[in-house]
This record gives structure tokens, sequence and C-alpha cells, in this order.
């Protein structure tokens, strides 16, 4: 490992724009419908299960049997899945790029289904450019969690105090801070560059 601090990153949210509501309103006529159908079916809730390691199949089969008259819907959440990110966001795959140049290590931890992030790892470019990804998926431990953390410092035969965080729940920033870890609250791209610079990592300003 170099002398910089090693940056783990999250993904969505820092990389990958995703958002279930990009899908639901093409579900339905109104913001008013697809936000309900947030709130009340296909929840964030719900979501975490998929991280945790749940499969797509089990899951959709088991919130259909609850909302049998949301059949279509509920299953559009596997098979339009794709459809719930708008982009990748340019700015944190800069920063990525500047750091494999100048050959300082990048890791992620990651909760993500094991499912899409298989697809995802074949679509995106830049996801087979970091040196180690933990997934929640395959680990069955979501973040906060402090037993995902360790897995990874174990895996990767890194200390805490050697890493850098960039995340953009506030919960895991608390769990790695706890944990020994620096940590960047990640708000947007160019806020993630200047305090990654302030801790010494070799990035432009910008």
């Amino acid at each position: 490992m170099s002398d910089y601090l090693v940056p783990v990153f999250d993904l969505g949210g820092v990389f990958i724009d995703w958002n279930p509501m990009y899908l639901f309103r093409k579900l339905f006529d109104t913001e008013e419908e697809a936000q309900w159908f947030q709130d009340y079916v296909c929840t964030s809730l719900w979501n975490i299960e998929f991280d945790a390691g749940t499969s797509y199949a089990e899951g959709i089969q088991q919130k259909t049997n609850h909302f049998p008259q949301y059949f279509d819907q509920i299953s559009a959440y596997n098979h339009r899945w794709h459809e719930m990110i708008s982009g990748l966001i340019q700015g944190t795959i800069d920063i990525q790029e500047e750091l494999v140049a100048a050959e300082i290590p990048t890791f992620a931890i990651t909760n993500f289904s094991r499912e899409k992030f298989h697809e995802c790892l074949e679509k995106y470019e830049f996801l087979r450019k970091f040196d180690g990804i933990v997934v929640s998926g395959n680990e069955r431990l979501i973040k906060p969690d402090y037993r995902i953390f360790h897995r990874f410092l174990d895996r990767y035969s890194l200390s805490a105090d050697q890493c850098v965080l960039i995340d953009d729940s506030f919960p895991n920033i608390v769990a790695a801070r706890y944990l020994g870890m620096k940590a960047v609250h990640f708000a947007d791209p160019a806020q993630a560059r200047k305090e990654l610079i302030d801790l010494g990592l070799p990035l432009k300003a910008v």
C-alpha cells in the first residue's frame, strides 16, 4: 500500500445515481401515486432485504402475494431495475480515474444486491477499476453493521486508520469513524474532492 490514505467508496449515490422513483414515475400517472407506491409497497426497507442477500425471485414473490393488484409494478422492480439508474456521477468517476492514474489503490464497500451488482459489474467499466469491492448481498451484512467493515479490513489486510470512507449515508460515516477510519460525508464530487485533498490525497484542485 502507498503512504496515502486508502480511499474506500460507497457506490449508490456516490458513483451511481440510483433512485426507485425514476422507475415508479414511469409506472404511475401521477407523482402522488408513485410516491405512495414507494412509501407503502416497494419501500426502502424492503429494498434493504435485497442488499442483505434476499433473491429478487423470493422478494418479488412475497411482495406480490401481499399486493396482487400491483403485480406488474412490483415485478418491474426486478426486470426494469436498471431504469432506476439515471446515470453515473461523472465527477466521482473523475476522482477515481485520477487516483488510479496516481497508483493509489481504491476500494468499495457497498450495500447492493448480489444479482444487480453482477449485472452492473458487466455494464459499468469503473467498477472493474477498483482493487477490491465488498458487496453486502454477497456477505449478508449491510452497512452500518460494523461486521462488514471488519470483513473488508480483514480481507484486504488493512487497518482502519489507513482508510478513508466516502459515503453519502451519515450512519455509515458514524460507523466508520467509530472504527477509526477517516470519513468524508459525500454531498457532491466537488466537496468530496476538496475534503480528500485536505486529507492528503493527490487530486487536482478544481
